[in-house]
């Protein structure tokens, strides 16, 4: 049964419990990553977050289909929902990789990710509090946006460096490329009995 009454309050009322529980979903990771005494414990943890999510996902969608006059347009709450949902999802997927991949412990790169991961949530969360209002969210976009590309950077570092240090047969040990000339042996044809038989 639709409801006809636009319910401002209800919808983002729950995006900020989502973008909350998204924060605390990142803090857990920063400090499973700092800690790293018992990460499947840790991971236990996120994934009750991720459920969290989950169900503040259901419930907003939801109501989503059940109220006629929304807000704001139906196709950006359904957005918005997706999106911080899979906020979390990606967070509880880190830590579920560092347990099933048996990681001995996170490196540098991995805290300083952690710690990018809590500061865009909390920018996360100040965004969306500020809805259905629209100023001064741009500032906190544009904050969200230097973050991702920090990580980004971040990220793009660390994996030169992995293939700096990662061995390189073909490589000398000067450095320079080194090519072996060998010829490949000689390719005998073989007969098989079969065609043996026919020529004779």
């Amino acid at each position: 049964m639709f409801n006809f009454s636009p319910h401002r309050e209800k919808f983002f009322d729950l995006f900020k419990q989502s973008a909350e529980n998204a924060l605390a979903g990142a803090k857990a990771l920063k400090e499973m990553f700092e800690r790293y005494d018992n990460p499947p414990e840790s991971w236990k943890k996120l994934k009750d977050l991720e459920h969290e999510g989950d169900r503040l996902t259901h419930r907003t969608i939801r109501s989503l289909n059940q109220t006629f006059l929304t807000p704001i347009d139906a196709e950006d709450i359904h957005a918005l929902t997706t999106a911080l949902d899979n906020v979390m999802d990606a967070i509880e997927a880190g830590a579920s990789r560092m347990v099933l991949f048996k990681i001995d412990r996170p490196t540098a790169a991995a805290l300083e990710l952690s710690e990018i991961i809590v500061t865009a949530t909390e920018q996360l969360v100040k965004a969306v509090s500020h809805m259905p209002r629209l100023d001064d969210i741009d500032e906190y976009c544009i904050e969200i946006n230097r973050l991702e590309n920090t990580a980004t950077t971040s990220t793009a570092r660390r994996s030169a460096n992995c293939l700096k240090t990662a061995p390189r047969p073909w490589m000398s040990s000067s450095g320079s490329t080194s090519m072996r000339s060998s010829n490949p042996p000689p390719i005998v044809a073989k007969t098989s009995p079969i065609s043996s038989r026919v020529s004779a």
